[in-house]
């Protein structure tokens, strides 16, 4: 199945306790179906002194599930699913359903 949210897309949370929260995805892991979002979902971790790092308590974001996640619609910032279509040139490219503006350019 195609890729409707990739990595450096504009994303909303849907639902659980981080909803309405928006930033860009970071990374993307198609067999777990989870992504991470910069800013979102930030969890701390206690981490021990190494050679290189000091250690302490350090904040980093956790995955998401796909299924949580929505584009944000180009137009107007809300959000929107996502659909296929084939340009003139031959191109598949993702559309906002919401506005029918498309995304990749």
């Amino acid at each position: 199945m195609a890729a409707k949210i990739k990595k450096g897309d504009t994303v909303v949370v849907l639902s659980g306790r981080e909803k309405n929260k928006s930033g860009e995805v970071i990374k993307v892991d198609r067999e777990k179906g989870r992504a991470i979002v910069q800013g979102v979902n930030m969890v701390k971790r206690h981490q021990k002194p190494t050679q290189m790092d000091p250690g302490g308590i350090n904040e980093k974001e956790a995955p998401l599930p796909l299924s949580n996640l929505a584009l944000r619609d180009p137009t107007d910032g809300k959000p929107t699913r996502v659909g296929f279509k084939t340009l003139e040139d031959g191109r598949k490219v993702r559309f906002s359903k919401r506005s029918g503006e498309v995304i990749d350019v």
